[in-house]
């Protein structure tokens, strides 16, 4: 028996490491069919949270010689590890007050099963980028989260609004949910606010002050 077998209580789970590997690599795979609220750049279909995961790491690569004595390579595997939850938790629309909620009760509890998974020394690894992620306290958590509200704006700016058009979305609540890139990409907020003024212009987005017809 390794380590592996072995839960934080002592019990052991008869159960490889190399069969607890697989295991979370099959689960993982439940990741393509939780559906995002954002549609792909061409506006033919909604994405799903791997695909969503998959450019956010890209970005990362991309984006993360912009920001100075930011371990890129981190942030690539936070990107990857994060909307695992979403297998348990289901993707939160950003702008559903009441489903967020409790979002970050059915994510916790998610982050537990699925990371648990793992082997104790890659559960605890993954947890650890997960947390890291959620609390935006360091240079790469600030930098992830950036990445995570830069792609969906950047997806509905060239699909012609997408998700901000389909529900009425506001100026100002765009704003509040693109704040993190000011201070994780600071180099393009410029850009961040043209965009959200373009769409606004556009009608894309609605002004703060009108209500919409019913």
């Amino acid at each position: 028996m390794t380590p592996d077998d072995v839960t934080p209580n002592g019990r052991a789970t008869g159960r490889t490491r190399l069969e607890r590997q697989l295991a979370f690599i099959v689960e993982a795979d439940r990741l393509k069919t939780v559906l995002r609220r954002t549609t792909l750049c061409d506006g033919s279909r909604r994405e799903n949270s791997a695909e969503h995961s998959w450019h956010l790491a890209l970005m990362a690569m991309v984006f993360g010689q912009e920001a100075a004595g930011v371990d890129a390579g981190r942030v690539v595997r936070m990107v990857l590890v994060h909307d695992l939850v979403e297998i348990d938790a289901g993707d939160t629309f950003a702008y559903d007050v009441v489903g967020n909620e409790d979002r970050e009760l059915r994510e916790q509890r998610a982050a537990e099963r699925i990371f648990g998974l793992l082997p104790p020394d890659q559960h605890a690894e993954f947890r650890a980028l997960w947390d890291e992620f959620e609390a935006q306290a360091t240079p790469e958590s600030r930098l992830a989260v950036a990445l995570d509200r830069l792609q969906p704006l950047l997806n509905n700016d060239v699909s012609g609004g997408g998700s901000w058009r389909e529900h009425g979305i506001t100026r100002a609540q765009v704003l509040r949910r693109m704040a993190p890139i000011e201070r994780g990409l600071p180099g393009l907020w410029s850009s961040v606010l043209a965009i959200v003024e373009r769409n606004c212009a556009l009608g894309y987005i609605r002004p703060d002050d009108v209500t919409p017809s019913r």
